[in-house]
């Protein structure tokens, strides 16, 4: 942690505002019969600071806090009837809060806000029955009082009721706050809001979401018993009765009103737990009533709370006079000049740092990696490319111990040392560094902090060196603003930033260049050449091959979660293995219904789409036209549910117009089927069915014809659940279920995917089988070949444009649609006879 002056200036205001309250007591100002109640707003503060912090930088919200509460105050209580030092008391009650509290903490960690709260209700039950059950200690429902506890410090004798434990209070509350105000700049709140905002991404940068829960949840207990002990000496007695479970929703209130997170809403939340029954009895309701009517209309008007709300025109106001105004645009920074270009990357040669031998990874049946092997040399720089689905994704997490329930068996020695044991958190120290498809980045934290959380204990070394990594990879400029402000390609910066930060030996990138225009794509190809330039190993797999090549030293090809190719990047896509994984192999052309009429049912002119600045359509022009399949093939991440979408009228694009031809029905198979599981096959139909208005008869009569399609083995089954259906079955389910609202033009997103190939023809010729009855068709697949097969029509799309287009019956389209697959359309002659020669080859 660094002090420097603004920060030690604000941690001093509330010793300041302390020392300036006990002046105020201590002359005479504060009348004696408020004393006890400024007393008592300091003890709350102190409460609702823990309860706050915790719920704010952990995201735990805790109704056992009570229980610390009371754990406090009976210390105080036992430690003055046995002659204990005010000291000792303190220690135990902070002890026995912390280490109840890091129990809690570890405990509730992998259940979710909902389980945490009972776990903590449960707590603070079982705390309030053992006080009333442990009456020769607590005295039960009667209480037991606080005699006095004398500082072995020096600090005198504090007698409980008295006017000195007031004092303490109040000095104890201005230097905890103190205390929070370096504390909010640490690096323990970043990674305690890192664990919160997304704990799989916190593992890979060293980050255990249980450990920090768990920690947060210790320091939260330790200052509430803190808190429990001054609250007995100013009152000189402890009963049950100001730690019941009303209390605990009391204390949630009340850092609701002040801001949760806040330290000035603390001060807010204790100021209204103090004087709420004085406002009760003011206005003549119950306190309960009051504080709900108080808590409901903070949450409807002020969502924040108070603080953050008086706060924000503040803060306005300074970016004004700083010349910040919050609609200023955000800035576009490039890299400083020390990232220069390296040469390309060359053949490696250097000793192993990697070596994976048969390593599987299953979810119950499925296996989504199989018996994979590789190696990775230490300056090497290994692609691993394959269709969706076929275990790249799972390769990495195997690396990263991202598997989750995933049973893992094999092999796998990172720099000769056993890697698939070693957890997560422990795979960052040992030299793996991790970036994610999505650009994965903890949102509640800074461009900085998003990198400062990589380190344990912050220094200013650690500043300097975090500025100059975000300058280097053209952060600087943005280092102050949070993630969701910045454009998606700056985020797949820092999230490279955070990756490289602490220098691993082994990076792991996951889909780096997709989402990235040509610009942002040749950047990112310069940072890893740099990268292995400086010695370090990099696996990337990526769906974008032309740039994956360019950086690459060897390529390494996977399908259906097994190894079939191995080879340099301009020989690996010559293996017919590799390119039947993408392109698909199918025997002959499917019997199509001959084209009837070239009327446009859907028209897409200039459609353009983006998300968050991740575009994933340009400019595409198609007709869809009545009576035909028109297929639409790509690669993952080509933007074909996007498409599909659009297609639908359920996504409106950025740009562009979408044009039916008067009322046309569309009804849309998702990609992954989104089946009702814990509902039935009937159910399932009835559902989609309701949704579009059909019901009674009508209803009656759509579930008949549609039963009537599915095949024999799911009409015999209507009545069991969809879960136990195979995945052949649950997509003839999920298109049946498009069929019930008959459609004009039913859209069917990535039917084949994750099915044996006999399931794939049965789901195919049902398809087929459905154009001959009329029903216009739009077909989006990964395979190339397949689409091929089955549609009158097939254009490519290839990073959201359509590349080629054309009718499969063309002998010359085939050569020009696997071109516009891998990277565009061919810009030779030579390069569209060497395409149409490696297809003839496949298909032979």
């Amino acid at each position: 942690m660094v002090f420097n002056r603004s920060l030690l200036a604000r941690a001093a205001l509330g010793p300041a505002a302390g020392a300036v309250l006990m002046t105020f007591m201590a002359a005479g100002a504060i009348p004696a019969y408020q004393m006890y109640s400024v007393a008592l707003a300091a003890v709350y503060t102190i409460v609702v600071l823990s309860v706050g912090l915790l719920a704010g930088w952990s995201g735990i919200w805790s109704v056992g806090h009570p229980a610390f509460f009371a754990i406090g105050a009976y210390f105080a209580a036992y430690g003055s009837g046995h002659g204990w030092t005010l000291e000792a008391v303190v220690l135990g009650a902070v002890a026995a809060g912390g280490a109840l509290g890091a129990f809690l903490g570890y405990a509730g960690a992998r259940f979710s806000v909902l389980y945490i709260a009972l776990l903590t209700l449960a707590f603070t039950t079982v705390t309030l029955e053992l006080v009333n059950r442990w009456s020769s200690v607590t005295g039960g429902d009667q209480g037991v009082p606080v005699l006095q506890l004398r500082s072995a410090l020096g600090l005198g004798t504090f007698f409980g009721g008295g006017t000195e434990p007031q004092y303490l209070a109040v000095g104890a509350a201005a230097v905890v706050l103190a205390l929070a105000v370096p504390a909010r700049a640490s690096g323990l709140r970043m990674r305690l809001v890192a664990a919160k905002s997304h704990p799989m991404a916190a593992r890979t940068v060293g980050i255990a979401p249980e450990a920090q829960s768990s920690l947060s949840f210790a320091v939260s207990g330790a200052c509430t018993s803190f808190a429990g002990v001054l609250l007995g000496l100013i009152t000189g007695f402890v009963s049950p009765d100001p730690f019941s479970l009303s209390f605990g929703i009391s204390l949630i209130a009340a850092c609701v009103l002040g801001g949760v997170g806040t330290i000035l809403g603390a001060v807010a939340g204790g100021v209204y737990l103090t004087w709420s029954p004085s406002l009760s009895s003011a206005v003549g309701l119950e306190q309960p009533v009051v504080q709900g009517i108080v808590l409901v209309g903070i949450l409807l008007f002020l969502p924040g709370g108070v603080v953050p709300f008086l706060d924000a025109p503040a803060r306005s106001l300074l970016r004004r006079v700083r010349g910040r105004r919050d609609a200023a645009p955000v800035p576009t920074p490039e890299p400083s000049a020390d990232l220069t270009p390296a040469q390309p990357a060359s053949a490696s040669g250097g000793a192993v740092l990697l070596r994976l031998e048969h390593v599987s990874v299953a979810y119950g049946g499925l296996k989504a990696l199989e018996d994979a092997s590789l190696t990775v040399r230490r300056d090497e720089v290994l692609a691993v490319i394959g269709p969706n689905g076929a275990g790249k994704t799972t390769l990495l997490n195997a690396l990263s111990g991202l598997t989750g329930n995933g049973r893992v068996s094999g092999t796998a020695d990172f720099a000769g040392r056993p890697l698939l044991k070693a957890r997560a958190t422990a795979r960052r120290r040992l030299g793996i560094g991790r970036t994610f498809q999505h650009a994965e980045l903890f949102s509640e934290l800074t461009v900085a902090e998003n990198v400062l959380c990589t380190r344990r204990w912050i220094t200013a070394r650690d500043r300097a060196d975090v500025a100059g990594l975000l300058r280097s990879v053209g952060l600087a400029d943005v280092a102050d603003r949070r993630p969701a402000e910045l454009p998606f390609g700056l985020q797949k910066r820092l999230d490279l930033a955070r990756a490289i930060a602490e220098k691993p030996r082994l990076l792991i990138l996951d889909e780096p260049f997709g989402g990235l225009d040509a610009g942002e794509r040749a950047l990112l190809a310069q940072h890893i050449r740099r990268l292995h330039a400086d010695g370090t190993a990099v696996v990337v797999i990526d769906h974008v091959l032309d740039d994956l090549f360019s950086v690459a030293d060897r390529v390494l090809a996977f399908d259906f979660g097994r190894t079939i190719g191995d080879g340099t990047p301009d020989t690996v896509l010559d293996d017919p293995k590799v390119r039947s994984s993408y392109l698909g192999t199918v025997g002959g052309r499917a019997r199509l219904p001959e084209r009837a009429n070239e009327r446009s049912m859907i028209r897409l002119r200039g459609i353009g789409h983006s998300y968050g600045g991740v575009v994933a359509l340009r400019d595409v022009d198609l007709d869809v036209r009545q009576g035909t399949v028109l297929g639409v093939a790509g690669a993952n991440g080509a933007g074909k549910s996007t498409l599909a979408g659009i297609l639908h009228g359920t996504l409106r694009p950025a740009r562009g117009d979408r044009e039916p031809a008067g009322v046309v029905r569309t009804s849309l198979a998702p990609e992954g089927r989104a089946l009702f599981k814990t509902l039935t096959l009937r159910e399932n139909l009835e559902v989609a069915a309701y949704a579009a208005g059909i019901t009674g008869a009508a209803l009656r009569e759509r579930l008949a014809e549609t039963t009537e399609w599915l095949p024999v083995r799911l009409r015999d089954r209507m009545s069991a659940s969809a879960a136990g259906l195979s995945g052949g079955e649950q997509q003839m389910l999920a298109i049946a279920r498009a069929l019930i609202v008959e459609p004009d033009v039913l859209i069917v997103d990535e039917p084949a995917l994750g099915l044996a190939p006999a399931l794939v023809d049965e789901v195919y010729d049902r398809l087929v089988g459905l154009t001959h009855d009329g029903l216009t068709v739009v077909l989006l697949e990964q395979l190339l070949s397949r689409a091929l097969s089955v549609c009158h029509e097939v254009a490519v799309l290839h990073e959201g444009v359509v590349a080629a287009q054309g009718r499969p019956d063309d002998p010359a389209f085939a050569a020009l649609a696997e071109a516009a697959y891998f990277g565009g359309t061919p810009t030779t002659a030579v390069d569209t006879a060497v395409i149409t020669a490696r297809t003839s080859q496949v298909n032979q």
